[in-house]
């Protein structure tokens, strides 16, 4: 889930507005609508720290890059997160790619 969902859904869930959650983490109700939207998508360490901890969360889970397995190689962390910028149809190639290779086992 992207930062955009994924703040809102915390936010929600923690019962706080959008001026709520600004005050507390230091930042204007705009900043806080444009993240959640999906407007701004380049919020600094700082704020992601101030967001976690006022939601209650890591800043891997708002971020959505904490991985189900931590035992994951960072090569193939690193793979995953490259896969988010590829295209849809490039995407596509590359899970063909890898059922293929998964046959040849």
């Amino acid at each position: 889930m992207a930062l955009a969902a994924k703040l809102k859904e915390l936010r929600i869930k923690k019962g706080k507005s959008l001026q709520d959650l600004a005050t507390l983490v230091g930042a204007s109700k705009a900043h806080i609508w444009d993240l959640e939207t999906g407007r701004a998508t380049n919020p600094t360490i700082e704020l992601l720290t101030k967001l976690a901890g006022a939601l209650g969360t890591s800043i891997a889970d708002l971020i959505g890059e904490n991985p189900v397995n931590s035992d994951d190689e960072p090569e193939v962390l690193a793979m995953f997160r490259e896969l988010k910028d590829l295209s849809e149809t490039d995407r596509e190639t590359i899970k063909i790619m890898m059922e293929r290779l998964k046959r040849r086992e």
